[in-house]
């Protein structure tokens, strides 16, 4: 089963290089890792997405618990979360491609970031299967290249859903 796990860190050199290096001397592997500061150079946040069973994930969870680096975990599969994820995509567009391209981007709400005679760059913000989505529909185009976050995860603090 796949988890994402958040983590609270401390923003300090050498910090990733210890959760990396706990998961491959356990031979668990990191699906995606996203970094961020939100406020200030004290901490940084990270989520990392882990495939594995109950134990493992147990597993994982402890040991990150044990780095003297890291503030606070919190596996959040099991809860109510939000989850989102970042693409960029640039296409193969020439000019008589463009409207096409861009009522796709519009059925995704995806914006147009960059814009040359031969290609056409989208942003796409959503959930992984959004994302699956539209970069499948854009096959037709030719995709060039892509760039891809992995997720980012935040529990909720209600049941309302606006999204």
């Amino acid at each position: 089963m796949r988890h994402i796990i958040n983590l609270v860190v401390e923003n300090q050199s050498g910090v990733l290089a210890r959760i990396a290096g706990l998961f491959s001397a356990r031979g668990f592997n990191i699906e995606s890792l996203t970094v961020g500061k939100p406020f200030g150079d004290e901490t940084s946040n990270m989520t990392l997405v882990v495939r594995g069973d109950d134990w493992v994930i147990e597993q994982v969870t402890k040991q990150l618990n044990k780095l003297i680096d890291i503030i606070h975990v919190t596996d959040v599969t099991e809860n109510d979360f939000v989850g989102r994820e970042l693409a960029l995509v640039k296409i193969a567009c020439p000019a008589n491609k463009r409207s096409d391209a861009s009522e796709i981007a519009n059925i995704f709400r995806a914006k147009v970031v960059d814009i040359s005679n031969r290609s056409l760059t989208l942003e796409l913000t959503g959930s992984e299967s959004k994302i699956n989505a539209f970069l499948e529909t854009l096959k037709a185009f030719g995709i060039k290249d892509v760039a891809r976050t992995g997720p980012i995860a935040m529990l909720r603090d209600s049941n309302v859903r606006p999204d």
